[in-house]
């Protein structure tokens, strides 16, 4: 039986090629990625940032169960990948970071370090353990992650 995941996905344009690997990944899960993020497929002309943001962007980040950053080296420069986690995190999102395929490791973006609450390889079953809930911090080979101090924000 698959199950139906409404997520947005932030990249950046060079990765678009990425999505479709991820879906593809997932499917024998029985997991079928609806994806609300902005690709090449699904363009738009929009020019004005403010625009973009208003009105595709959040209602497109706001539509997604889940809030998934793929992550490459060209995501941690991004300021729209920045903006998109940012906007997810006050939304109250699962924020699930997952490392391109055959990625070796790289810089995470500011946003993703501070909010993820996950982080997994290419690896379908940590994929939607991630996406379904499971707060797990992975390499790109799937091993685990070196402890990162936590900012802490007073109550």
């Amino acid at each position: 039986m698959t199950k139906q995941k409404n997520v947005f996905i932030s990249h950046v344009h060079a990765d678009d090629h990425g999505l479709g690997k991820l879906k593809n990944l997932l499917k024998p899960q029985g997991v079928e990625i609806r994806d609300s993020s902005i690709h090449t497929g699904k363009f738009n002309n929009a020019k004005d940032p403010a625009y973009i943001k208003t009105q595709i962007l959040a209602p497109a980040i706001n539509w997604a169960g889940v809030f998934i950053c793929y992550v490459s080296p060209k995501t941690k420069s991004s300021d729209w990948v920045n903006w998109e986690i940012e906007y997810a995190a006050k939304q109250g999102k699962r924020i699930v970071g997952i490392w391109a395929h055959g990625e070796k490791e790289c810089e995470l973006p500011a946003a993703l370090k501070e909010h993820a609450d996950a982080l997994v390889g290419w690896n379908s079953g940590a994929i939607v353990d991630a996406i379904n809930g499971k707060d797990q911090f992975e390499t790109p080979d799937g091993g685990p992650c070196a402890v990162v101090p936590i900012k802490r924000h007073p109550c």
